[in-house]
């Protein structure tokens, strides 16, 4: 981030401006959150949607009762981006996909997957509608695979159609040690 994208930051009206690591964040209460992405669009000419995330709130003994939500928009000219963040608990996220029709898919991504109540409901975009839980929140025990079948594709010996193997795989990308020239003698050293 540069000088220019903190005061980019500074212009967002019911805001405040806070530089961590570099990088500064508009933050805004929720119920500011869609005046500041209009602001932000019409105003500060942010007329590219780069992208919209969700992260638990961090605090200790609280795991799942806040979520931060980011929005990150560009001004095309410049390429200086604006970064804005709100916090929500049980309170609906107002929609930006109204502004940029790419937050859409973000916004169902991070209803399915965090649980964060959108103030338009849409139907399911990555999970099963039968799938209970929400597998991004820290307060998502994932040993649940063990109760409740995942929806997604299963480990190599989780499917019940070859038997269980000691021996270890090698990383994606690595060659198979029979592959290739090797050198006489029958070790390869």
């Amino acid at each position: 981030m540069t000088a220019a994208s903190a005061e980019l930051a500074a212009l967002v009206p019911r805001s405040r401006a806070t530089t961590a690591f570099g990088q500064t964040t508009a933050h805004v209460d929720v119920e500011h959150w869609l005046a500041a992405a209009r602001h932000a669009r019409d105003e500060l000419g942010c007329a590219a949607f780069d992208w919209l995330g969700v992260e638990d709130a961090g605090r200790p003994g609280a795991s799942g009762l806040r979520h931060a939500v980011f929005l990150h928009v560009v001004e095309p000219g410049t390429r200086l981006g604006l970064l804005l963040r709100t916090e929500v608990g049980d309170e609906p996220l107002p929609s930006v996909a109204g502004l940029w029709a790419g937050a859409a898919w973000h916004e169902r991504e991070a209803a399915e997957m965090f649980g964060i109540a959108l103030a338009e409901p849409a139907p399911h975009l990555l999970l099963p509608d039968a799938f209970a839980g929400h597998p991004l929140r820290k307060d998502f025990v994932l040993a649940s695979r063990v109760v409740r079948p995942w929806p997604g594709r299963l480990e190599p010996g989780e499917d019940g159609t070859s038997a269980p193997s000691r021996r270890r795989t090698a990383p994606p990308g690595v060659p198979d040690p029979s592959w290739g020239p090797r050198r006489e003698g029958g070790n390869g050293a």
